[in-house]
C-alpha cells in the first residue's frame, strides 16, 4: 500500500492543526507502546540551531519549510518511531507525497479549543497576525489534506491528552 520504503517506517505520523496537542499525544502513545517519539519541529530546530520562530522570523517559511521538509522525509524512513510533524508540514507536495501509505493520525480539534491551548500566542509565526481568523483559515485550507493523509481521526476537543492516547492506541495497535 504506497511508497513505505524497505528501510524502515514510522509506527505512527501524528498530524494535524496547531493547538490539538501532536507532541504531547505522540510522547503519550511512544510511552505506552515503548517507542521513540521524533518530532520534526525539534529535529528542525537542533539542524538549524535556531527556533522555528527565528527560523521564519530570519529566514522566511519558505527556507523553513525546505527545511522542515527534509526533516520529515528523513524521518519517514526511521523504523518504529511516533513521528509528529508540524502542523504545516503536510501541506507541502512532496512532504504529502511522501506520506502516502504511511500510517497517518489526524489529531482533530474546533476552534475555541486550539484557543485554550495556543493562547493564539505569539510563537506560532502562521498565528501573528489575527490568530483566531488566521486559525481558522488555515484549517480550511488544510483539513482536507489530513483527511486525505490520515487512516485514523481522533477529535481532541474537551479532552486531556491522556484519554486521545486512550483512544489512539488501540486503534494504531489494532493494525500493527
Amino acid at each position: 500500500m504506497g511508497r513505505v520504503s524497505a528501510v524502515g517506517a514510522p509506527f505512527v505520523v501524528v498530524i494535524g492543526p496547531p493547538g490539538v496537542g501532536k507532541s504531547t499525544v505522540a510522547v503519550g502513545i511512544a510511552e505506552r507502546t515503548g517507542r521513540r517519539v521524533v518530532d520534526t519541529d525539534s529535529l528542525v530546530e537542533e539542524r538549524e540551531g535556531r527556533s522555528v520562530p527565528d527560523l521564519f522570523i530570519e529566514s522566511g517559511e519558505q527556507y523553513f519549510r525546505e527545511a522542515e521538509q527534509r526533516a520529515v522525509i528523513d524521518s519517514l524512513a526511521e523504523d518504529g518511531i511516533v513521528l509528529a510533524l508540524g502542523g504545516g508540514a503536510p501541506m507541502t507536495a512532496a512532504v504529502a507525497e511522501a506520506l502516502a501509505g504511511h500510517r497517518v493520525l489526524f489529531l482533530d480539534v474546533g476552534v475555541a479549543d486550539a484557543a485554550k491551548r495556543l493562547g493564539f500566542n505569539r510563537s506560532r509565526p502562521l498565528l501573528a497576525v489575527n490568530p483566531r481568523q488566521s486559525w481558522i483559515a488555515a484549517m480550511e485550507e488544510r483539513r482536507p489534506r489530513y483527511e486525505g493523509l490520515a487512516r485514523w481521526r481522533v477529535d481532541t476537543a474537551g479532552r486531556d491528552a491522556e484519554s486521545v492516547v486512550d483512544e489512539a492506541v488501540p486503534l494504531l495497535q489494532a493494525e500493527a
